[in-house]
């Protein structure tokens, strides 16, 4: 949670709230929503649509950059009734879902909703999500090979 209401930690911390919804579940997204008294009013100002966008890579992370190939990408925004205006582009095509994490963005954007946006929302998403790279890290550390060398007679 943000302690800081400057425009950079505030832009900083709507950059990984971001990043934390497109990595969410539909299931866990509406789950938190839900935990919001009443219904949440908005209009769409982009309806939910999906398109493609082209992935550039480089060899080497600095090489000349080249096509990798073409994603699915679902985007959404949307306007709360008190002005907030929320974003989201998600992989994928779930197109409820996007809309979702835009009310999310827009009510994160809210001083009075942000932590009940990180606390419902949030943190069980980021908590699965360091869930699973723990599992996957010790996946990997099991099939670590740490090689050695024996002295041989003619190196003494």
């Amino acid at each position: 949670m943000l302690t800081s209401e400057s425009p950079i930690s505030t832009a900083d911390g709507r950059r990984a709230a971001m990043a934390l919804l497109a990595q969410g579940e539909m299931a866990e997204i509406a789950d938190g929503l839900a935990a919001f008294a009443g219904p949440l009013r908005y209009v769409e100002l982009r309806p939910a649509a999906t398109g493609l966008v082209m992935l550039r890579g480089r060899i080497g992370g600095d090489g000349a950059p080249f096509n990798l190939g073409k994603a699915t990408v679902t985007r959404a925004a949307v306007r709360m009734e008190s002005g907030e205006v929320g974003f989201s582009y998600l992989l994928g095509r779930d197109q409820k879902r996007a809309r979702l994490a835009a009310v999310c963005d827009a009510l994160w954007q809210r001083a009075d909703s942000r932590d009940a946006i990180e606390r419902h929302v949030l943190a069980p998403i980021k908590a699965r999500v360091e869930r699973e790279r723990a599992q996957k890290r010790s996946e990997a550390s099991a099939t670590r090979v740490d090689f050695f060398t024996l002295v041989r007679g003619e190196d003494e």
